[in-house]
């Protein structure tokens, strides 16, 4: 052990032990004390935020102890006589953990501070707290909060809130591919807004239905469900949520091939989004207006692009968000034939999917590294890959990316010269892609399957056989 290590753990000892020399009410008398000596050199008393709130709660206004709160919320509970101070300071010190991102630490303020609360404030807490949890990658816990708060808010009978824990319900649905317990979840929570008049709810909701139809391949749901959450979103002036809709509502036509208007829109979407401060979903959206520039053949643009969105992820530590850019930025470097960084980078993203139990875009990476492997003549090693890839995109739901794999996968058998299993596997994945309406990724993959079938001597895979 180096000195200073030594130096440090022998001074942790003797403070220890020096504090447990202390009779408990002297303990008490000083934890009071040094609870007022912080708070004084920290600018004095922090003023009590606003009410919990579920939907876009209003964000708490700073104070210069907040960087301090959660050491002034453990003095104050150790004093033993501060139990309203304990309690402010815990709503503070989790406010302030959400402001900075650090979610993990937000959620289990929030619980601790749920025990101390009777409901429906302590639903509140827990709601808080699991959407926090959500956010952070952690949906299986999430989900456990989730249902605690759902029960607290149907105890206390709040349909409002009864309604808002279903439509985020659905979330966690959505992203472990139950997507049809979510549109149960979500139909709920519609009704409910209605009985309740709560418009802010019903856009909540119709955005969650625009991605579950959006997941499942119904492209023209999709695109009236969004439509219909940017209309109510935009009625009650919630530009925020209006942002992160338009957003949405891109990324769709990007899929379906109306790349003018997703680029359109993606600019729509980041405007706003920088108008109201919102950084997070800047990273995000630049994101996504880097696969317009990738899928337009704007290579160097599409590149500077995801850079910026990746720095803005890291800044603001949004490690689900940098593992989806990761994964687009590997397709980029694998498109203009720099294999090694494509492999790392596509490794990297697959590293933060699993970290935060992103399942749905662990199987993207997966299909995209199966498509490099292809591309660089690891044939046997692509067919495992796609299967793993293929497996999980059932698994959760995601009919457009097992088109996509499916057709990939088969010009993988072509090359392994299993032209039968090849020529089925095409046409499943070109049927797929069909139904979830995916014209672009169509297009591309029968020219791929073209090239690919005269370079074998074999016939088109979409045109029928003699014997047919």
């Amino acid at each position: 052990m180096h000195a200073e290590q030594a130096y440090l753990f022998r001074h942790a000892l003797l403070r220890d032990a020096a504090y447990e020399l202390q009779l408990p009410g002297d303990r008490a008398r000083l934890h009071e004390l040094a609870f007022y000596l912080i708070e004084q050199a920290f600018g004095g008393r922090a003023p009590e935020p606003p009410p919990l709130g579920l939907i876009d709660p209003p964000a708490m206004p700073g104070h210069q102890s907040d960087a301090v709160a959660s050491e002034l919320a453990e003095h104050a509970r150790l004093a033993q006589c501060q139990p309203e101070l304990h309690r402010l300071y815990l709503r503070r010190a989790a406010e302030h953990a959400e402001s900075r991102h650090r979610l993990a630490d937000a959620s289990t303020t929030w619980q601790t501070l749920a025990m101390l609360l009777d409901n429906p404030l302590q639903a509140a807490a827990l709601y808080r707290a699991a959407i926090a949890l959500f956010g952070s990658g952690r949906p299986a816990e999430a989900e456990a909060l989730l249902d605690r708060a759902l029960e607290a808010f149907q105890g206390c009978g709040d349909r409002r809130a009864v309604g808002i824990a279903l439509a985020s319900m659905a979330n966690v649905y959505i992203e472990s591919g139950r997507l049809e317990q979510a549109l149960k979840a979500l139909e709920q929570a519609i009704v409910i807004s209605r009985e309740k008049g709560s418009r802010s709810l019903e856009g909540m909701a119709f955005a969650g239905l625009a991605i579950v139809h959006d997941f499942a391949g119904r492209a023209d749901l999709a695109e009236k469900s969004y439509e219909q959450a940017l209309a109510i979103f935009r009625d009650v002036g919630n530009r925020r949520r209006e942002g992160v809709v338009t957003g949405n509502l891109a990324r769709l036509h990007s899929v379906t091939g109306r790349l003018d208007v997703s680029e359109r829109l993606s600019h729509e979407a980041l405007k706003i989004h920088r108008e109201v401060g919102d950084q997070r979903s800047v990273g995000g959206q630049l994101g996504s207006l880097a696969m317009t520039y990738h899928q337009t053949g704007r290579m160097e643009l599409a590149e500077r692009t995801y850079e910026q969105a990746l720095a803005i992820q890291r800044q603001q530590g949004d490690r689900r968000a940098e593992g989806i850019v990761l994964g687009n930025l590997a397709g980029a470097y694998a498109d203009t034939k720099r294999f090694e960084h494509a492999e790392r980078t596509y490794r990297q993203a697959l590293s933060i999917h699993r970290e935060v139990g992103n399942r749905r875009f662990e199987g993207s990476a997966l299909s995209g590294l199966a498509y490099l492997q292809r591309q660089t003549g690891q044939l046997e090693q692509a067919e495992v890959t796609h299967a793993l890839a293929l497996a999980i995109q059932r698994e959760v739901g995601n009919r457009r990316s097992e088109g996509f794999i499916l057709c990939d996968s088969a010009l993988c058998q072509l090359s392994l010269g299993r032209v039968s299993r090849a020529r089925a596997e095409w046409r499943e994945g070109a049927l797929v892609l069909r139904e979830v309406g995916d014209k672009h990724e169509l297009e591309r993959q029968t020219s791929a399957m073209r090239k690919e079938c005269a370079e074998a001597g074999e016939p088109p895979f979409d045109e029928p056989l003699p014997a047919e």
